[in-house]
C-alpha cells in the first residue's frame, strides 16, 4: 500500500438521492463518492451487493455473482418511460427501506422497459448478447433458477415439485419460460453496466470501493441448487455461543446458526477452487478492496446439524436431549476443533491454502479479513504473514496487562474501526456501557462494561463520564485516523453522531438492513461534519499519512 486510507462504512441501501424510489442506488452512490472524495475520504466500504433472498439480508444471497436489481438507477434503464419513473417516485415515503414496496415499484418499471426492449437500438442488443456469452458460465443457471423462483413463488427449492429437484430437469422446466430467463439475464446486464460505471467514477475521483464476500452462500441459492456436489448440506455454518449477545438466549446458549451449507473443500481443492475464483474475480471487477466476512471460516467453522428454522425446538434442551433428536450429533467445529496442537496445525494449513487461493484470485485487489469472534491464536499472525489486514476494534483489543492498545501501537496490517454493521454505533455504545457499568444486579456484566468503557475512552484520550457529545465523538474519530492501521473507517452513523443500527444479529425483521440517511449527498454537503472529518484525516501534526 502506497498510503493508508481513511474510510466510511456506508451500505448501498443507506444512501439517498432525489427520485431514488425508496432505496439507495448506483446514481446515489456516485453522488456520495463525489462527496467523500471532496473531503479526503479514500475508501467507501459497502456491504455485499449480490441479489438477496426472502429475508433481505445481504449475507443470504441468491447467487454468488448476480447483483441486486434493487440498486438499479431506473432513469438509466434503456426504454424506461420518465413519466412512469416520476409516478413511482411519488409513491416513496421518507422512512426506512420497505423492500417489498421497492421491489414492486422497480419490477413494474423493469417489466415495462423489457416490453420496449425489442425496439432498442441494435448496438445495445449487441452489448447484451456479448454479456450473455461472456458470463454464460454463471448467468445461464442463475437465470434458470430465478425463473423457477418466479414460477413456483419461492426460492426454497426443496419444496418445489419433485420433478424439478434434479438440475437437468430444472433447466428443462426453465426453458419452457424462455422470456423470463432472458429477462433475468437482461436485468443482470443492466446491473453490471451500472456498477462498472460506479467503479469508473470512483477511479476518476481517487476513491477505493470496498466490497464484501460472506464466508458462505445461501442454502436457497442458484449456486447450491445447480452445484450441490460443491456443498455439504448436512451442516449449517455459524458461530459458537457468545455471552455478549444479551438480547438473544439462543446465541448465548448454542451460538449463531446462519443456515449456510458448508463446502466440500476436498472437491474444490482438487479442481483448484473454480467456484471461489469466479466469485472473487467478478467481485474485483467492481471493487478495489474486499472484506472476507468471518474469515475464520477458511480455517474451521462452527456448524449445526439442524436448520435455523428449528432453533426454537432446541433452545431449552440439554446437550443430551439435543443429541437424542439429532442422532447423537451436536453443534461443533468442522472439520476439527483447536483443542490439540496437531488440530491447530491442520486448521492453519487449511486456512493457508485457501487464503493463498483467495489472494491469487484477487489479482491486484487488496484483501481484508473480518477476524472477530473466537479467534485462534494462529490466525492473526498467519493473516499478517500474507499481508491480509485483520479487524481491530480498539476497546476489544488489549495488551497483556489489559490496557487498550494506543493508536500509534496498532499493527499496520489492520483495519481499525469502532463497529461493524452488526454493532451499536458509538453514540449508542457509549450510553450502553455507561448504563451497564452501574448494573447492580449483574456485577460481572458491570465490570466488563466498565472495562470496555475505560478502554474506549483511553483510546480517544478522554474521560469515561457524562453524555456522548461532539467532544467525545471527535476525540475518538481523531484517534482512529491517527492510528497506524492501514485502513481506519467509521460508520456513516458515527460521522453524524446517530444512534441508528444497521443490523441486530440473531433477529429477522424490517428493522434490519433498512436504515437510510435522512438527506441526499447534496444536502449533506452542508454539514460541518464533513469539513471536520477532512481536518481529522489530513491533520499535519499526525503521521498516519492518510
Amino acid at each position: 500500500m502506497s498510503r493508508r486510507l481513511a474510510g466510511l462504512v456506508i451500505p448501498a441501501f443507506t444512501t439517498r438521492r432525489d427520485a431514488d424510489l425508496g432505496i439507495g442506488d448506483t446514481r446515489a452512490l456516485i453522488e456520495w463518492i463525489a462527496l467523500a472524495a471532496d473531503h479526503a475520504v479514500g475508501l467507501l466500504q459497502l456491504l455485499p451487493i449480490n441479489e438477496v433472498g426472502s429475508d433481505d439480508s445481504p449475507y443470504d444471497a441468491l447467487s454468488s455473482v448476480a447483483l441486486e436489481p434493487l440498486y438499479l438507477a431506473m432513469e438509466e434503464v434503456p426504454g424506461i418511460d420518465p413519466s412512469e419513473v416520476a409516478a413511482a417516485t411519488a409513491e416513496v415515503s421518507p422512512g426506512p427501506v420497505d423492500y417489498d414496496e421497492v421491489r414492486r415499484r422497480k419490477r413494474r418499471l423493469l417489466d415495462s422497459a423489457w416490453k420496449r426492449w425489442p425496439q432498442a437500438e441494435p448496438g445495445l442488443h449487441h452489448e447484451f448478447d456479448r454479456f450473455r456469452r461472456a458470463e454464460a458460465a454463471w448467468l445461464d443457471d442463475y437465470a434458470n433458477f430465478r425463473t423457477l423462483v418466479e414460477v413456483f413463488g419461492s426460492a426454497i427449492w426443496d419444496e418445489w415439485p419433485d420433478e424439478v429437484h434434479d438440475p437437468t430437469e430444472a433447466r428443462a422446466c426453465a426453458a419452457e419460460h424462455s422470456d423470463l430467463t432472458e429477462f433475468f439475464a437482461w436485468v443482470q446486464w443492466l446491473c453490471f453496466g451500472q456498477w462498472l460505471a460506479v467503479r469508473r467514477f470512483a477511479d476518476e475521483r481517487g476513491v477505493q470501493l470496498m466490497g464484501d464476500i460472506p464466508i458462505g452462500i445461501g442454502r436457497y441459492s442458484a449456486d447450491v441448487f445447480f452445484q450441490r456436489d460443491d456443498f455439504d448440506l448436512e451442516w449449517c455454518g455459524g458461530a459458537p455461543p457468545e455471552t455478549m449477545f444479551k438480547h438473544d438466549e439462543f446465541i448465548r446458549r448454542w451460538g449463531q446458526n446462519w443456515g449456510i451449507p458448508l463446502y466440500d473443500w476436498a472437491k474444490m481443492r482438487s479442481e483448484d477452487y473454480p467456484w471461489w475464483r469466479r466469485r472473487i474475480q467478478k467481485l474485483t471487477d467492481i471493487f478495489h478492496v474486499f472484506r472476507i466476512d468471518h474469515i475464520l471460516g477458511l480455517y474451521r467453522i462452527y456448524a449445526f446439524p439442524w436448520l435455523p428454522q428449528f432453533n426454537e425446538q432446541f433452545l431449552a434442551l440439554t446437550g443430551a436431549e439435543a443429541a437424542e433428536r439429532t442422532g447423537g450429533v451436536l453443534p461443533r467445529w468442522v472439520p476439527r476443533p483447536d483443542d490439540l496442537e496437531t488440530n491447530r496445525d491442520a486448521n492453519r494449513a487449511d486456512g493457508d491454502h485457501r487464503l493463498k487461493m483467495v489472494i491469487d484470485a484477487a489479482g491486484g485487489a487488496q484483501v481484508v479479513g473480518e477476524d472477530l469472534g473466537v479467534v485462534p491464536d494462529y490466525v492473526r499472525p498467519h493473516m499478517t504473514s500474507l499481508d491480509v489486514a485483520g479487524f481491530r476494534i480498539p476497546h476489544w483489543d488489549a495488551d497483556d496487562d489489559g490496557k487498550v492498545i494506543s493508536p500509534d501501537e496498532i499493527d499496520e496490517c489492520t483495519f481499525a474501526t469502532y463497529a461493524t454493521h452488526d454493532h451499536d454505533p458509538l453514540a449508542s455504545l457509549w450510553l450502553d456501557l455507561a448504563e451497564r457499568s452501574t448494573n447492580v444486579t449483574d456485577t460481572d456484566d458491570a465490570i466488563e462494561a466498565a472495562e470496555l468503557w475505560q478502554r474506549l475512552a483511553a483510546f480517544g484520550d478522554i474521560e469515561p463520564n457524562g453524555p456522548f457529545g461532539d467532544q467525545e465523538r471527535w476525540a475518538l474519530i481523531d484517534a482512529l485516523m491517527a492510528s497506524r492501521s492501514r485502513y481506519a473507517a467509521v460508520m456513516i452513523t458515527d460521522l453524524f453522531g446517530l444512534e441508528d443500527r444497521i443490523n441486530q444479529p440473531g433477529t429477522v425483521g424490517s428493522h434490519n438492513w433498512a436504515f437510510r440517511l435522512s438527506e441526499t449527498a447534496a444536502d449533506s454537503r452542508r454539514r460541518p461534519e464533513w469539513r471536520r472529518l477532512a481536518v481529522s484525516i489530513k491533520s499535519s501534526d499526525r503521521e498516519a499519512d492518510r
